[in-house]
């Protein structure tokens, strides 16, 4: 590889100028800089023959489509997320990857019908456990198993969707509940027949007496 090509240019350039140093200090210098780059060089992969590489090629052939569709559900230990892939159980076992982290998990599906599919779950909402998560393919889909690390209900499956809930939820708490009676009581009387008509009409005339009585000072 190009990699290795480098070090063992940098290996012959060390080799060189230890032939030529003189000084002690800089000859150590040359002498375990050598050492290094030998182990380096040792440590490297074998290089792939090249039916292996080009096939790794091809199966990553093709374009690749990021999915957005899913489903999930939670058990006390697992939240367990759905994901419909039409012919994803002929696949071989080793194209449908999944790396987990204790706040995410990708997915990966190699040439699926000349296609891949990639997937990124990032800041789950709480951390899961590296090791007791997994992934299970079924028939036209893939069952992602992510273990909790705490035994509790999920409200969400990410940071994300937990905040713009939150942030739904204080538009919805500041929003001035009269307002919302009222817009409510429009709409019941727009769409309602002459008796709801009726109904409205008296309660809002009631209502209206009753504030005006409560505006008045008592002691007029």
């Amino acid at each position: 590889s190009l990699f290795l090509n480098q070090l063992q240019k940098d290996l012959e350039e060390v080799k060189e100028l230890l032939t030529n140093a003189t000084r002690k200090r800089v000859r150590d210098v040359l002498a375990a800089e050598k050492q290094k780059l030998e182990l380096e060089i040792k440590n490297q992969p074998p290089p792939k023959p090249k039916d292996v590489a080009e096939e790794e090629k091809s199966s990553l052939g093709g374009y690749t489509v990021k999915i957005n569709n899913y489903g999930w559900d939670q058990s006390d230990k697992f939240v367990k997320i759905y994901i419909s892939l039409n012919g994803v159980q002929k696949l071989p076992a080793e194209n449908v990857q999944v790396n987990f982290t204790e706040r995410s998990f990708d997915l990966l599906v190699k040439n699926l019908n000349g296609k891949n599919y990639t997937m990124t779950f990032n800041n789950l909402l709480k951390p899961i456990s590296v090791e007791g998560s997994s992934r299970k393919i079924k028939t036209d889909m893939i069952l992602v198993m992510c273990k909790k690390k705490r035994e509790e209900k999920w409200d969400c499956l990410t940071q994300v969707e937990k905040e713009s809930k939150e942030k739904e939820k204080a538009a919805y708490d500041t929003a001035d509940p009269s307002e919302g009676l009222m817009n409510i009581l429009k709409k019941m009387y727009a769409e309602g027949d002459d008796e709801m008509k009726r109904t409205i009409n008296k309660a809002w005339v009631e209502s209206r007496e009753k504030q005006y009585k409560g505006d008045i000072p008592m002691d007029i």
